[in-house]
């Protein structure tokens, strides 16, 4: 017996653009995406402050009932690596902080 597939093919609007992340949405389902694959998404203060905006963002639309937390892929030696932590190359460069406002409160975010 032959199975035919019945997969439904996602169509993924982008919310925003950011500089570290992708944003999506869909029906229902919110996708962020770590964008940094040339350091295997390791994440630095502006990608916390992206995914926090991107996260209140889905927090506050009553039509988002899944969120999915992904990493974009291969680095450039060709592995996968969902996120390898925090990029070591900011450690012990200057700290500022800036404003930040979401829907739900304002607090500061620290960047190197």
């Amino acid at each position: 017996m032959v199975q035919m597939s019945t997969a439904k093919k996602i169509s993924w609007k982008e919310v925003q653009k950011f500089e570290d992340i992708l944003y999506h949405k869909t029906e229902g389902i919110a996708k962020i995406t770590i964008n940094r694959p040339h350091v295997r998404n390791a994440f630095r203060p502006e990608t916390i402050a992206e995914m926090l905006r991107a996260f209140s963002d889905a927090r506050e639309d009553m039509d988002v009932g899944v969120v999915l937390l992904t990493g974009t892929g291969p680095c450039s030696d060709g592995k996968y690596a969902f996120c390898s932590g925090g990029d070591q190359r900011v450690r012990g460069q200057p700290v500022t902080f800036r404003k930040m406002a979401c829907p739900c409160s304002t607090f500061w975010i620290c960047s190197g």
